[in-house]
């Protein structure tokens, strides 16, 4: 055995190369393939005739490279446990909290039907998820994850205008190209709860702190882009969820 000599492989007498798509999270896995070939196109659970129900509420989702996203705002009355998410409409509560709490912009429940409710970020960062099983408010990594696709797609600068909806915007409306139909909720301000900007600008919480702030992201009239920001976390906000990544569905 201490000689040294060539060596010759063969291949398995079983193994015969199927090319398929190999990954079980896409619509077009194929369990008997065994190399890739690149034909995974469209995310389990992330079709236009897919939707997501919650708190007796049917989301339409949209799939935005390798994410699935909720493709309107989140409207929920309860945590994804059923608790309900206390509604606040006094200025004065609502400057004051230190828990999760929702509101209706201008406490006019008409708007909801638009623009989804305004969150306060406990109510994201509580442990009973605001997003039903599956899905999560995405981080802040994640929501830079969607600019740097729509990036590469050829919307450097405009990554705004790629993602605002068509129409409801009061100058400025966008060209919507990959369905995510983002439209301009306004904000409820920490400081007085009054508030503020709907039609003309729009805020989405993420899930990361920064400091005694979070992150999140805003799409305005002025601009084209998408603006980071980290604000305290009393202001009211829109919400959008994220599927889990190892989320599939059968």
């Amino acid at each position: 055995p201490r000689h040294g000599f060539s060596v010759r492989c063969l291949r398995d007498a079983e193994f015969i190369e199927v090319q398929g798509c190999t990954d079980p999270s896409y619509d077009e896995y194929d369990a008997s393939a065994n190399t890739d070939d690149g034909s995974c196109t469209t995310l389990v659970g992330c079709s236009e005739s897919d939707f997501v129900s919650m708190d007796g509420y049917d989301y339409d989702v949209v799939q935005v490279g390798d994410q699935c996203w909720f493709a309107e705002n989140l409207r929920s009355t309860v945590y994804a446990d059923g608790t309900a998410i206390p509604e606040v409409t006094g200025n004065g509560a609502w400057t004051g909290l230190s828990s999760g709490a929702r509101c209706d912009y201008g406490n006019d429940a008409d708007n909801v039907d638009t623009y989804g409710r305004l969150y306060n970020w406990h109510a994201v960062d509580d442990a009973r998820g605001l997003c039903p099983s599956g899905w999560h408010v995405p981080t802040d990594g994640e929501w830079t994850d969607l600019e740097g696709y729509i990036t590469s797609q050829g919307f450097a600068g405009t990554e705004g205008t790629a993602l605002k909806s068509t129409s409801g915007w009061s100058s400025g409306n966008g060209t919507d190209d990959f369905g995510f139909s983002a439209l301009p909720g306004g904000l409820r301000d920490y400081y007085n709860g009054s508030f503020n900007i709907a039609g003309g600008n729009g805020y989405w919480w993420s899930s990361s702190p920064d400091g005694a702030n979070a992150w999140l992201r805003a799409l305005r009239n002025s601009n084209s882009g998408v603006n980071r920001h980290n604000y305290n976390p009393r202001h009211g906000f829109s919400v959008r969820c994220l599927r889990d990544a190892e989320f599939i569905e059968v």
